[in-house]
């Protein structure tokens, strides 16, 4: 059987003495003959407490999304043929330019010896004709023929000559081998994707905000990671860009935030971001667990003289398990954090406490640091 922690023990027993305490109020009033004070007794709610108190807050956005490489390149064979070496490996750091893969240029090689020769056989018939027509000796559109043929055998040499130089598969942009899918000796097809490439040098996170924040993120505001991959480990980055204009569709607007990449984050790895955008020293706090869950404006159970009273709120920041009130409260009141579903306006209460003392001071006083510890 398992063992329970303290502050579970003591929230089991509140609600078993809350439940027992309902049963017998619905049994009917106390006997003839007894006093006022001891119905009121019988019939106090156990609670927990914590007090209102000064600390430092801060407002922050949360919000989850994959990790992003800065740039991500598909390598496609721009020609057809042997592959005769593949010269990288998975997992291999690439230079932009840097060669990837050779194919067999034999026949792009030849291709462009041919045309050569046919345009060097052209631009030696265009020197004669260039001599005879200042003589006069030919007419203008045989000169202007021949100049055009050698201008379309000189670009068809290039093209032959760009050709040749796909046979050499380089890589686009630097990065790091994602994956690779051929091996030597296949015959690669013209288009073919044969590697992917990814620049892991930075990483970057889109988070789809609701345009209620859009006021209060900006770029250069910091930013805090984990991944589910390390946990326990905290990674620092800023927000990158923010889009000026809200999606009508969703209503939400696209923050990027930027991360150093490199180990050991890893492109496509899952975070949970925090922006941290305002902070607030010496404000009035109570937990947030003291909140009310209705669907009414925020209030809390505030314990006066032993009985509950509802109290309504002017929230500020939340942060984490901690929300600021702005007005309703003052430091040191007392508010219910365990056992609000059974309290009504003005129902009893019984502090539980240093030993389950009452409305004494001491007991008070220990259930407000015990709500403390259990934040």
């Amino acid at each position: 059987m398992p063992v329970l922690s303290s502050a579970n023990h003591r929230r089991w027993r509140l609600l078993v003495v809350s439940a027992c305490l309902l049963a017998l109020a619905g049994c009917g009033r106390a006997p003839n003959g007894a006093q006022a004070g001891e119905t009121e007794e019988t019939q106090a709610v156990p609670v927990e407490i914590a007090q209102a108190s000064p600390r430092t807050i801060a407002a922050s956005y949360t919000g989850t999304a994959s990790l992003d490489p800065l740039a991500e390149s598909q390598v496609v064979a721009k020609t057809s043929g042997v592959a005769l070496a593949v010269l990288v490996e998975e997992g291999q750091a690439v230079e932009a330019g840097q060669a990837l893969v050779r194919l067999d240029p034999d026949r792009a090689r030849l291709n462009v010896a041919q045309i050569e020769a046919q345009m060097r056989k052209l631009e030696n018939n265009f020197n004669r004709a260039s001599g005879l027509a200042a003589q006069q000796l030919i007419s203008a559109g045989e000169y202007d023929q021949l100049r055009y043929d050698l201008e379309n055998a000189r670009a068809a040499y290039n093209l032959a000559r760009l050709e040749l130089s796909y046979t050499t598969v380089t890589a686009p942009i630097s990065g790091v081998i994602a994956s690779r899918s051929i091996k030597t000796g296949n015959f690669v097809q013209i288009n073919t994707p044969i590697m992917r490439i990814v620049d892991n040098s930075r990483l970057e996170a889109t988070l789809n905000v609701p345009e209620r924040e859009l006021a209060n993120l900006k770029p250069g505001q910091p930013v805090q990671m984990q991944v589910d991959a390390l946990p326990g480990e905290v990674f620092e980055g800023r927000v990158d860009r923010v889009a000026p204009v809200v999606d009508a569709g969703s209503g939400t607007f696209r923050v990027i935030c930027a991360f150093e990449g490199g180990h050991p984050l890893q492109p496509g790895m899952f975070g949970r971001f925090r922006i941290e955008y305002d902070q607030r020293a010496d404000v009035l706090t109570i937990p947030r667990l003291a909140l009310l869950d209705d669907e009414g404006e925020p209030a809390v159970y505030q314990v006066r003289d032993g009985v509950a009273v509802r109290t309504p709120v002017q929230l500020g920041h939340v942060d984490a398990g901690l929300v600021e009130i702005r007005d309703g409260l003052a430091a040191g009141d007392q508010v219910v954090v365990a056992g609000k579903g059974a309290l009504r306006d003005g129902t009893a209460v019984q502090v539980l406490g240093a030993g389950g003392a009452a409305g004494t001071g001491a007991g008070t006083a220990a259930a407000g640091t015990d709500d403390g510890s259990l934040q």
